[in-house]
């Protein structure tokens, strides 16, 4: 038998906790090289830009978006019939956005969005890249938790069909 060395060598894991079953806790280890990715090709429009005719900060999060629905679709999820079956909500709850190189007209660029949580709660990286040079320029997360509705109570876990779909 392998041991935990063996096991993790060349693997990025992810350690969590699930749960308690008197006074024991359960902890999960995921590979983190098998998470499920989506990417979009978009080019910057003129109205995109602000008056330093570079894109304006807000319109990242709004590639961002663009990259998060593409991927659910991708995984087969309508987060919109899902909230009419089950009333659960997934706002975002967090973002964050590093700005490196900034975007101008007309760039060509890649938005990459990768699942890396969704036990708690839904986290998904961003990256957008120039598809000329392949230059990073910007870094971003967003956070989504489960709110069930009317209540507006926060779940402290995402739906088994959410997660599974998720690839957790």
């Amino acid at each position: 038998m392998p041991n935990f060395d063996e096991l993790v060598k060349g693997h990025f894991l992810t350690l969590g906790l699930t749960g308690n079953t008197e006074n024991n806790f359960l902890f999960y280890i995921m590979d983190n090289n098998k998470q499920i990715s989506y990417e979009v090709k978009l080019t910057v429009p003129f109205h995109d830009l602000d008056p330093m005719h570079i894109v304006w900060h807000g319109n990242y999060l709004k590639y961002f978006d663009i990259a998060r629905f593409g991927l659910f679709s991708s995984a087969g999820i309508d987060l919109y019939e899902f909230y009419k079956k089950t009333n659960y909500l997934f706002p975002l709850t967090k973002t964050s956005t590093k700005h490196i190189i900034p975007l101008q007209y007309n760039d060509a660029f890649t938005c990459k969005a990768t699942v890396i949580e969704a036990q708690i709660k839904i986290v998904i990286d961003f990256e957008i890249r120039r598809l000329d040079g392949g230059d990073i320029c910007t870094k971003g997360r967003g956070e989504q938790v489960a709110v069930k509705y009317p209540e507006m109570e926060i779940m402290f876990e995402i739906p088994g069909e959410i997660r599974k779909a998720l690839g957790f």
